[in-house]
This record gives structure tokens, C-alpha cells and sequence, in this order.
């Protein structure tokens, strides 16, 4: 008997392995998840569990602030203690994606351009080829451009050109495979244009300085800052409506018979690789008909852009009286009329 009180005595003196707590917890940790997932959003455990985090926030944003500048400087090291090869390999793949991201961007651009082309080409419904430009005239004298199609494809002298802004210049000179365009900005180019709004008349001529201006055109016209200038089509170069610039000036000097108009070219962008289309013909509706050319010849002036406003009225009752002072108001009215109309059959 005292034998077995001794044997119990050892049995109870083990020692705990521990494995009572860790079972004790997973019990509560399976019934705490079993209630936080069949509770609402509102129970007592996300009430509990958000609470935990709202608290515990400041603690994780601190710890967080305080590791970075060790996270930095173990990437900088890192970086220090890289292999040369590997170093290599990243300068390269990164040149190769430097590379791949510009020859992406140029192709985006290029295809924009071809798209307004198209658009243009459609708009006015032109008979053209694309084309390319490759250069340009290299000195002070004169302003031209080459592009990169000849008699090979169809050009010939005189064949107006356009980017997708409007007429750019006229080609002036061709082999098998190049041309030269002068353009409208060079002083030896002129072209038969018109106000848009009022269908005034004139003649678009390149200044020494790369300028433009809309000659010929009387003060007893319509024109107004803003005003889109575009093609007349007289003297069958280049189609009617064409966008040339938009008027930038209009000034007028004491007792002269023409304004001085100063226009802003509509395409100011000649640069290499640039695309264009090359006009290599025209329908009869895109040159001015025979009627067209008599209005232009009797009516250079064109009409009132607004009669019914009161600016409108002083305007045409200062023509009328300018129309009536005597003969010799028509008389000048028909001289330069026919100023426009050589000057465009001359083209």
C-alpha cells in the first residue's frame, strides 16, 4: 500500500508539456472565427476588431515611417553590391525600352498626321498622292521644301501641295524621284485667295520676312481680324476652299485704295519627315467656273458680311458713297478687278 501512494506521488510531478494552452486557443480562436463570420457587420466582434485597428493604426504608420529610411538605404546597398553584369543587363534593357517608348510615340504621331490627311483629302474630295518631305532649301533666299516623289509617280511642275492644315506651297521643280515645293511664305509665291466670310478677293503673297499677306483686296471690303482666307480657285492651280491662313492685321492707311493685311499661314509646320498630299489634279467643281470669274471681276469687293448690324450699314453706306462720289471709283473698281483676275490666270 504505501508502494502504491509512492508511484502516484511520481505520476503527478511530470512535468506539463504545454500542450493544454495551445489546444485551449485553438478552441477559442474556431469559435471566434465561427462567430465573426455568421455575425453582421455590426456585431460585437468586428465592433471589437475595429476598435483593435483604429488603435493600432498610429503604431503600424509609426513603425512604417521609421523602417522606410532602413528599407531605402538596404536597396541602395543592394544596389551598390550588385555584379557588373547585372548592372549591364538593366542599362541595356532600359536603353531598349527608352528606344521602343519613342519609336512608339513617333509611329502615334505619324499615324495622326496620315489620319488628318485622309480627312482632308476626303473633306474636299481631292485627287492627290502622299508624299514625304525630306528637306528643306538650307539658306536665307528662298523658302522651299523637298519631298521624296518625282515623275515616277506622277508629279509634275505646278502641282499645288497640302498638309493637313491646308496649302503649304506648288511644286516648282521635279526629277524621277524628288520635287521642289516653294512655299506660299516664299516672296516669288502668290495665290489667287479669298475671304471666306464675304468672298472678298485678293492675291496671298509671301514677304522677304516669311510673312504673308492678302493683297489687292480695297478698303471698301469686309475684312476683320480672324478671318479664315482660303482658295478662290481662279486660275485652276490649286482647288477652291482650300484653308491658306487666318488674317492676323488689318490696317488701313490714309487715302489708300487697298488695306494691309498681314495673314498667319494655316500650316506653319514644315519640318522633315513630315507627310502631304500632292493635288495632281482637279474637277471642274474645284475650279472656278466661268460666272465665278465674272463675280470676281465685278464684285472684288465681295458682299457685307452682316447688313442688318449697325456697324454693317455704316459700312455699306461708306461704300455707297465712295460708289457715288463719281466714275472714277468704278472705273478703279474694274482696274483692279482685273489686277485678281491676271494675276490668278497667271499661276
Amino acid at each position: 500500500m504505501p508502494r502504491s501512494q509512492g508511484f502516484s506521488s511520481l505520476n503527478n510531478n511530470r512535468p506539463s508539456t504545454g500542450m493544454r494552452p495551445f489546444v485551449v486557443l485553438m478552441i477559442i480562436s474556431v469559435l471566434l472565427l465561427t462567430f465573426y463570420l455568421r455575425e453582421g457587420d455590426t456585431g460585437i466582434i468586428h465592433g471589437v476588431r475595429g476598435f483593435v485597428t483604429t488603435v493600432t493604426s498610429p503604431i503600424r504608420y509609426a513603425g512604417s515611417a521609421v523602417a522606410s529610411p532602413f528599407n531605402a538605404l538596404g536597396n541602395i546597398m543592394g544596389n551598390l553590391t550588385a555584379s557588373q553584369e547585372t548592372l549591364e543587363e538593366l542599362r541595356a534593357e532600359n536603353e531598349q525600352l527608352t528606344a521602343q517608348v519613342a519609336e512608339l510615340s513617333e509611329a502615334q504621331e505619324t499615324a495622326t498626321r496620315l489620319e488628318q490627311l485622309l480627312g482632308l483629302q476626303s473633306t474636299y474630295n481631292l485627287q492627290s498622292t502622299a508624299a514625304r518631305i525630306i528637306g528643306d532649301s538650307g539658306d536665307a533666299w528662298s523658302r522651299t521644301v523637298q519631298i521624296n516623289k518625282g515623275t515616277a509617280d506622277g508629279l509634275s511642275i505646278n502641282m499645288p501641295v497640302c498638309n493637313a492644315s491646308g496649302v503649304i506651297g506648288q511644286i516648282i521643280e521635279v526629277s524621277t524621284n524628288t520635287a521642289t515645293v516653294r512655299l506660299i511664305t516664299d516672296e516669288n509665291s502668290g495665290v489667287s485667295a479669298m475671304v471666306q466670310a464675304t468672298r472678298a478677293q485678293g492675291i496671298l503673297q509671301g514677304q522677304p520676312d516669311g510673312t504673308l499677306r492678302l493683297e489687292y483686296v480695297t478698303t471698301d471690303s469686309d475684312v476683320q481680324e480672324g478671318d479664315i482666307i482660303v482658295t478662290s480657285g481662279i486660275g485652276g492651280v490649286y482647288p477652291k476652299g482650300i484653308p491658306l491662313g487666318t488674317v492676323s492685321s488689318v490696317t488701313r492707311d490714309d487715302n489708300a485704295t487697298y488695306y494691309t493685311i498681314v495673314v498667319t499661314p494655316a500650316s506653319s509646320g514644315t519640318e522633315n519627315n513630315e507627310e502631304v498630299l500632292v493635288i495632281t489634279s482637279l474637277t471642274a467643281e474645284q475650279t472656278a467656273s466661268d460666272e465665278e470669274v465674272a463675280e470676281a471681276n465685278a464684285n472684288p469687293q465681295g458682299t457685307a458680311r452682316d447688313a442688318s448690324s449697325d456697324s454693317g450699314e455704316a459700312d455699306q453706306s461708306d461704300g455707297d458713297s465712295a460708289s457715288g462720289d463719281g466714275s472714277d471709283g468704278g472705273e478703279e473698281s474694274d482696274e483692279n478687278a482685273g489686277t485678281i483676275a491676271e494675276a490668278g490666270q497667271g499661276e
